[in-house]
């Protein structure tokens, strides 16, 4: 991979720092030669510190470090995109990402919403079921919030078939989706995980890949 890199002469190149699982850029870094390897070697991020002029293992202070699950080199080999599992607030201010300024203007991106509504729904496991819809939903038996993607789902298609209420169907659409996050949460499966099904079944027929598993004895199907 690094030959495939276009150091500059100063040997420092742009390493721009996103989460695998919510898409969000956490922060930007720089990398030469030997941090590069030394990323690979670890399985950690490593930055040539401009500033103290060494490497710099993000979170060797801090224990907020990140393990590199992924990297991608852009077309001109002169950036490097690091996918990465957070082991806790990036940003030395304490937040998650050291683009949580106060400069946010207008709606935040659709992963963002997913991923906050994935950490919140993940929280209610400590909340009363008398205080918290979703906590009464987690902490029942699977088949209520199974019921309630049902219920969802049926809402859904009756307002697909009124046509004339986009306003309506987008709500219903939200509604759904919500229980099916609460759902997952309640049937212990993560949302990388469902995604990582779906990215294996990435070019594969429809049609052959059911009866694949059909064949195997596995169930789901669209």
């Amino acid at each position: 991979m690094i030959p495939e890199i276009c150091f500059p002469p100063d040997g420092l190149l742009p390493a721009i720092v996103q989460d695998k699982s919510t898409g969000r850029v956490l922060m930007l870094g720089y990398m030469n030669e030997e941090s590069l390897r030394e990323t690979l070697a670890r399985g950690r991020v490593v930055f040539w510190s401009r500033s103290r002029n060494r490497l710099w293992e993000k979170g060797e202070t801090s224990g907020n470090g990140l393990l590199l699950e992924d990297l991608r080199v852009d077309c001109d080999g002169d950036a490097i995109l690091l996918l990465t599992s957070p082991q806790g607030p990036t940003c030395h201010t304490g937040l998650e990402s050291c683009f949580d300024t106060a400069s946010f203007r207008g709606s935040r991106p659709s992963f963002e919403v997913w991923a906050n509504l994935g950490k919140t729904v993940k929280t209610r496991w400590d909340a009363s079921p008398a205080e918290s819809y979703v906590a009464s939903l987690l902490k029942a038996l699977p088949e209520k919030s199974a019921r309630k993607v049902v219920e969802e789902s049926c809402e859904v298609l009756v307002e697909m078939l009124k046509s004339d209420n986009v306003s309506a169907l987008r709500g219903e659409w939200a509604d759904l989706l919500f229980h099916v996050r609460v759902a997952m949460e309640r049937s212990h499966v993560s949302f990388d995980e469902v995604m990582d099904v779906l990215d294996r079944r990435t070019g594969k027929g429809g049609i052959a890949e059911k009866a694949s598993r059909e064949k195997k004895g596995e169930s789901g199907g669209s």
